[in-house]
Order: structure tokens, then sequence, then C-alpha cells
């Protein structure tokens, strides 16, 4: 009988624990956060826009713990074309199976493993370093970026850019990864994510 009541004591008191010292969690608002993407190739570059479909991120004792991040892959947007007909079909050509098979895979993720203070960060430059693991395709790899970031009662902005290896996540089409003799139609692996997340309690 000892055993049994000590034994709930415990249990009651791990539970209460978790829940006590779990961090705030902060919803990312996916109308006022924003994702830019810059590709390029041998003959010129593209850009446009992909959009947050939910995430959230956890604070602990004034510190980001942890977040994750879902990236809805259907909001492909090209910025640079100003003839719709060529806007649309590289839209649709990006979200097809050469690239990321949209229709496969709806979403990638973003979870983060870490955030840290950047010593001596300067003023007006970044602030932390943040690294976490990208989920795209099913494919899963670690990357690392730094980024401006501030905290506010009842609010997280962040801010700045990776740069991300397509070849990691499969993504083949015109890859000299790839295809070594792929010539001027190469479309390089390496593409750029800018983006400004806000996260509200």
């Amino acid at each position: 009988m000892k055993k049994t009541i000590l034994g709930s004591v415990l249990i009651g008191m791990i539970a209460f624990s978790a829940f006590t010292f779990k961090g705030d969690i902060y919803k990312v608002d996916t109308k006022t956060s924003s994702m830019e993407w810059i590709g390029k190739k041998l003959t010129g570059e593209h850009n446009g826009t992909i959009m947050l479909s939910s995430g959230e991120v956890e604070v602990t004792n004034g510190t980001i713990a942890g977040g994750k991040f879902d990236i809805d892959m259907a909001t492909i947007n090209d910025r640079d074309l100003q003839d719709p007909t060529y806007k649309a079909k590289l839209e649709n050509h990006l979200k097809s199976e050469d690239w990321f098979d949209v229709k496969k895979f709806p979403k990638a993720t973003f979870v983060i493993t870490s955030v840290t203070p950047i010593k001596e960060a300067k003023d007006g430059g970044y602030t932390h370093t943040v690294k976490g693991n990208l989920t795209l395709k099913e494919k899963t790899n670690a990357i690392s970026f730094d980024a401006v970031i501030k905290m506010t009662d009842g609010k997280v902005a962040c801010v700045g850019q990776t740069v991300i290896d397509r070849s990691k996540f499969d993504v083949k089409y015109n890859s000299k990864t790839f295809f070594p003799e792929i010539g001027d139609k190469l479309i390089y692996d390496e593409f750029t994510v800018k983006f400004s997340v806000v996260a509200v309690k």
C-alpha cells in the first residue's frame, strides 16, 4: 500500500514538473510572416515566394528552446516573370515531379534543434545562430544559419536567410551533381531562402 501511494505521489510530481517547466508556445502568424527564394542557373536566375502553413516556437526562460515550421509547397510563386504564360509554366514545373513533386510531398518541415546567441554580435547584425533539421521530399538534412531574433512581450520575430543544397534532397533536375555533362542547361544546386517569421503567444 505504501509503495502504491509513493508511486502515485512520484507520478504526480513528475507530471506537475513536466507541466511547470514546459516552455511557452508561440504560434506563427502566417499572414505577417514571409519567405522568399532565389534560384540561379548558368544563364540567369528566378525569384519568388513560398508560404508557411503553420508553425510554433517554444520559449523557455526568455530564450528559444525549440520550434517547428511547416511550409506549404503548393504556394511556390514566381515574381520575376511578367508574362503570365511563362510565370505559370515555371511555377507548374517547380511543383512537378522534375522538382519538388508537390502532389506527393505537399509540405516541407523545419525543426529547430538549437539557438545560440552570437558572441560580440554587432549592432544591426545577426544575433543568433540557428540549427535544425529540414525535411523535404521525405529526406532530412541538418542546416544552420544566422538570424536576427528579437523577443518582446508576447512576440518573437526572426529575420535571416539560409542556403539550401537541393541535391541533398534528391531534387535532380539539370543538376551537375547528378548530370556532370549538363553543359549550359545547368541549374545550380544551391538556392537561397530569405525569411521573416513572426510568432505570437
